[in-house]
């Protein structure tokens, strides 16, 4: 599981990064507003974690921003004080769950686990458009035409990946990262396999490779 990790790096000592990957999820991190929405929106996660105190701007107004833009990624809004108004000002905004400091570490590993639940439950997720597809990435099944394809959570997260960045190379490295983690035990060319079994699945010549780099989405050229 993938957690995008967004807290004043002023402040951090990356005590919470360095919690959460002791627990198995890969994390991203991000400092401030901008760079946040950006990771938001061209990568892939499961759950984003985030302070209500960000530097340049603040956290309510980067929640406002990703729900304006329809990510639906659960949110867990962490908050420096107990307070019902932040609570609510959280989930006004778009949270989908917060909790006060100090916070049992048991207590912020089973609200993961009940936010991923949920995620997996719930698909009224977000669809991405994309070279004639739509992706639908919570029930793992992409519209092409008239046709709906169903693909393995693997597949899903993959196409999710060029999709987002349509028209822009993604290398290995980065889908390793982001679709397997590194701490995976699949090697790096198992990635060839994936996206021949996604171009076979979606019968089109759309994924192109970039020799020695890696792969891009253009529009669909039928085989």
């Amino acid at each position: 599981m993938k957690i995008l990790l967004m807290e004043d790096e002023s402040r951090s000592n990356g005590t919470m990064s360095q919690l959460l990957k002791k627990h198995g999820y890969a994390v991203d991190t991000a400092g401030d507003e901008e760079t946040g929405v950006e990771m938001a929106t061209t990568q892939v996660h499961d759950i984003i974690l985030l302070y209500r105190s960000l530097p340049c701007s603040n956290s309510i107004s980067f929640l406002k921003k990703i729900r304006s833009l329809k990510i639906n990624t659960p949110v867990l809004f962490l908050i420096e004080k107990n307070m019902p108004k932040y609570r609510i000002e959280a989930l006004d905004a778009g949270a989908d769950d917060s909790l006060a400091k100090p916070f049992f570490t048991g207590e912020l590993l089973a609200r993961l686990r009940a936010l991923s639940r949920r995620k997996n439950k719930d698909f009224v997720g977000d669809n991405i458009c994309a070279a004639g597809l739509t992706l639908h990435p919570l029930k793992g099944k992409v519209i092409k035409g008239n046709q709906a394809i169903h693909l393995t959570m693997k597949e899903s997260l993959l196409l999710e990946m060029l999709m987002r960045n349509f028209g822009q190379v993604i290398t290995k490295e980065r889908i390793m990262e982001k679709v397997w983690s590194y701490n995976s035990e699949t090697n790096i060319a198992n990635i060839d396999l994936y996206i021949h079994y996604l171009r076979k699945k979606l019968n089109s010549s759309n994924i192109k490779t970039v020799r020695g780099v890696g792969y891009f989405l253009q529009e669909d050229t039928c085989i």
